[in-house]
């Protein structure tokens, strides 16, 4: 894709399965990468496989991202890139959940990308250009059954893509949202289980995708990688699915 080459590009859960996923892809297109994950050892070892920087920032932390992305930039220069990818869930019906909760998923769903947007974006809008993407969810789109703060929020960032989109539009600097559907993740994983009843949720799963198989990690860094790239550079404030087709929204 035209004008990855030499990027500067930020991931954050960049350890994680879709995570490390995005960030070799970037790498492979010739870009610098600076692997972001709560996970330090995860993030090094990714790092070090693509020639990347590494960073162990907790993103909920505000002044903590703001220290990370200016370390990186000192060792790799500004910003170009930045992909909100970090995300965590823990399934439950909402009534059998607790405030504490709520507050662990918005800090790392919500609130986690809206601090690196916003240490970022400042950066962007004085040199007049820059991509970000941000990593929602199609349980943002249609809902998903025990994950009713996790969707609220991924709701909120779709909402916060097209409306910071608007924004930026005229300082050369576009944001859109890929929505993974179901994907084949550790925390699909640990959701479904490896017993008679996982199998069954698995089987459901792929009984209603029109494609019959759920999405493999590296489904995804395609659509991020276009949508940073400059063959994207008309196109912002979009949401788009990579779903095999479990949701079409015309």
């Amino acid at each position: 894709m035209r004008g990855l080459q030499g990027k500067n590009v930020i991931v954050t859960g960049g350890a994680g399965a879709i995570g490390s996923a995005i960030c070799r892809r970037f790498a492979g297109y010739g870009a610098r990468v600076g692997v972001f994950d709560k996970n330090s050892d995860g993030a090094k070892k990714v790092a070090d496989g693509i020639n990347g920087y590494a960073s162990g920032v907790d993103i909920a932390d505000y002044a903590a991202v703001g220290e990370a992305i200016a370390d990186f930039e000192r060792r790799a220069g500004p910003t170009d890139i930045l992909v909100n990818n970090a995300g965590w869930d823990r399934f439950a019906n909402f009534v059998d959940t607790t405030p504490d909760l709520w507050d662990q998923l918005i800090a790392i769903n919500l609130r986690g990308p809206l601090n690196m947007s916003h240490v970022v974006l400042k950066g962007m809008v004085a040199r007049g250009g820059g991509r970000i993407v941000n990593i929602a969810s199609d349980a943002g789109r249609v809902g998903s059954s025990q994950e009713a703060v996790y969707s609220a929020c991924k709701g909120g960032i779709i909402a916060f893509t097209k409306t910071v989109a608007r924004e930026v539009a005229r300082k050369g600097i576009t944001l859109n949202a890929v929505c993974p559907g179901p994907t084949d993740t550790p925390l699909l994983a640990a959701v479904a289980g490896d017993d008679e009843r996982g199998q069954k949720v698995r089987a459901a799963l792929v009984g209603a995708i029109p494609m019959k198989r759920v999405g493999q990690p590296e489904d995804i860094p395609g659509a991020v990688c276009f949508l940073a790239s400059d063959d994207a550079g008309f196109i912002t404030g979009q949401t788009i699915s990579v779903s095999g087709g479990l949701t079409m929204h015309g």
